[in-house]
């Protein structure tokens, strides 16, 4: 006791400290002490002066000091601190006690987390979650009125997505404006008025607007910031508003472990870079994301080994351009002049490259080599980062997939130079035939926007052929939705109406559909190697669902096969297995097939490889 109690005298001597004492519950005196020092600290220094904290000291006591025996001074003052603690340490003898941090014994908010936009934002929510877990916030639930803290992950690439946040965090607002209407109706079960939090891109683009929106929002936290989210939860405790929103040139998140969303799934997603340096004239990411920067290969080899381990069977490794890639941290040996710099033929960039490190087909090399039952995929690149190298590591790489992202944005070469996309229709289009001489049998999926500012009828024509003369066995297609920030905001006028764009965005889809009919049917009668994820929708009772290499979608019926890896018998196939599937049928979005065996990734393509060379002998 008495070592604790010289513990307690010099920690009281500092300006800032939050302590509880429990000694038996007896008789109770509270303390609190104001700070007599100004805080301060760098750490905040940038978003509001510091300010001086209040910091409570809770002490129990037994009924023995009462204050009767209090000492009083001659002038008959009111007793100090000083003589309480003087009186506890004479009894130190007959009294437990023990120093416990407030931050342990305070319970902490259970999370609602909702996620819009890309892939990278589902990663993104992992991240915060694993920093909130470590700061305490483990608990997670499923509907926003059990909570204390609702976390929405937002999208700024169109105003669809962002009107639709609006939307939530209205809904959220009445669940905080009328929490204690809502509890007594039983409509809400959180302990407290929630706090509403706006993560990723959106919070970065219209954070003022977001803040102002009468008390809409507590915090708003920045795709570059998600480490300081606790600290800013407090500043609301404070009466703050808690905003981070400063873009970093370093922050990759290399060191977080993700709290994988989905647990029960057999794919993931792993971050492997992040922002953009591309500029494109009609996209927000650089200045949401800010510039790009790589995590080193040795980190993302480290955490795939970790989801290895959890019965992961497919990642999807995620960057705004992933395929620009670049770890140049590593030995000064390895790292080369930025002006060996590779693009694809006949494309540019506004960027230039000071240092070239390990690239992404060094990353992919390396990840297909150390976990060879593991299939990976990437998204999303830009078609100028396709150099030869990359394209052969994906032929011989069994199980990295043979799948690729072209995004053309458009077909006609007036309008990419108003994009400011480094290439012309004819160099995407070779692009596009040496990706099939060296990947024969690759599926290429692509990104379109109509309407884009001066697009004319004879450049919404050339998109239209360009879509016919490709083939894409995917298309994400969009009406050109302008943002703030962006050069094309600055420079150029919105000049097509909605009406000629929802027009055109029909025309483009129907173009899709009437062309993406052959990349399916040509499956049919072959042998497609599918990851097994859960039951068909359709069908749950009956039939399986899966991907295959190529990112089709394959339905089978649910029924006992061989297991090529147990000579056992036959079994149902399970979630995770790898299964070789027959193709017999196709639609236009799915393909239908027998299911033949359950096989491992490397025993299915070394049968296909032994096959091939047996027919080439043959010949």
């Amino acid at each position: 006791m008495a070592s604790s109690l010289s513990s307690l005298s010099s920690i009281i001597n500092q300006p800032h400290h939050a302590l509880g004492i429990k000694l038996p519950r007896k008789c109770t005196f509270n303390l609190s002490l104001l700070s007599h020092k100004p805080h301060s600290s760098s750490y905040r220094s940038h978003h509001r002066p510091s300010r001086p904290l209040k910091t409570t000291s809770s002490l129990n006591f037994s009924r023995r000091f009462s204050q009767s025996r209090l000492p009083h001074s001659e002038n008959n003052q009111t007793p100090t601190l000083r003589h309480f603690i003087a009186q506890a340490a004479v009894a130190s003898s007959e009294t437990q006690s023990d120093l416990t941090p407030v931050s342990e014994t305070l319970p902490r908010g259970r999370i609602y987390h909702e996620t819009y936009g890309c892939q990278m934002n589902i990663n993104d929510m992992e991240i915060v979650l694993s920093v909130m877990k470590k700061a305490g916030y483990s608990e997670v639930v499923e509907v926003p009125e059990s909570a204390e803290i609702i976390l929405i992950n937002t999208c700024a690439i169109r105003d669809n997505a962002e009107q639709k946040v609006w939307q939530r965090l209205n809904y959220f607002w009445f669940l905080k404006r009328h929490w204690k209407s809502n509890v007594s109706i039983g409509r809400s079960q959180s302990l407290h008025p929630p706090k509403v939090v706006v993560l990723g891109c959106m919070a970065e683009r219209l954070k003022d607007k977001i803040l102002d929106a009468d008390k809409m929002v507590d915090v708003v936290c920045g795709p570059d910031a998600y480490r300081d989210l606790p600290r800013l939860l407090e500043e609301v405790d404070y009466g703050q508003k808690g905003i981070n929103t400063l873009l970093s040139l370093e922050e990759t998140y290399a060191d977080i472990s993700p709290v994988r969303i989905s647990k029960n799934s057999v794919a993931a997603f792993v971050s492997v870079m992040r922002g953009c340096n591309n500029m494109c004239s009609f996209c927000i990411v650089p200045f949401t994301r800010g510039r790009e920067r790589s995590r080193s290969v040795e980190s993302i080899v480290r955490e795939v080994a970790e989801l290895w381990k959890e019965g992961v069977k497919e990642v999807t490794l995620l960057g705004q351009n992933v395929n620009s890639y670049n770890d140049a941290s590593g030995a000064e040996k390895h790292v080369e002049s930025g002006a060996n710099w590779k693009f694809s033929e006949g494309f540019s960039s506004m960027c230039k490259v000071k240092k070239m490190g390990l690239r992404f087909a060094d990353l992919l090399d390396q990840l297909a080599t150390k976990f060879p039952e593991m299939r990976f995929r990437y998204t999303s690149p830009h078609p100028k980062d396709f150099p030869d190298e990359l394209l052969y590591v994906m032929r011989e790489r069994y199980n990295i997939c043979k799948s690729i992202h072209l995004p053309a944005q458009t077909g006609s070469s007036m309008v990419l130079e108003r994009m400011r996309r480094g290439y012309t229709r004819d160099a995407y289009l070779d692009l596009v035939q040496k990706i099939r001489r060296i990947i024969p049998d690759v599926g290429i999926s692509s990104d379109f926007i109509c309407g884009f500012c001066g697009e004319t009828e004879e450049d919404h024509k050339d998109t239209l052929s360009l879509i016919k003369t490709v083939g894409y066995d995917m298309a994400y297609m969009f009406a050109y939705s302008m943002r703030e920030k962006t050069h094309a905001h600055r420079n150029y006028t919105d000049d097509v109406p909605d009406a000629i764009k929802q027009r055109r965005l029909t025309e483009l889809i129907d173009t899709f559909r009437g062309s993406t009919g052959r990349c399916y049917d040509s499956q049919i009668g072959t042998f497609q190697l599918v990851l097994v994820e859960g039951p068909n929708k359709r069908a749950p009772t009956t039939e399986l669902i899966g991907k295959s290499d190529k990112g089709h979608r394959v339905s089978f019926t649910n029924m006992p096969i061989p297991d090529r890896d147990d000579y056992d018998g036959k079994r149902n196939p399970r979630v995770g297995d790898f299964v070789e599937v027959l193709i017999s049928k196709s639609t236009r979005a799915s393909l239908f097939g027998e299911a033949v065996a359950i096989t491992k990734l490397s025993s299915f393509y070394k049968s296909v490889h032994d096959e091939a060379v047996a027919c080439a002998n043959r010949n």
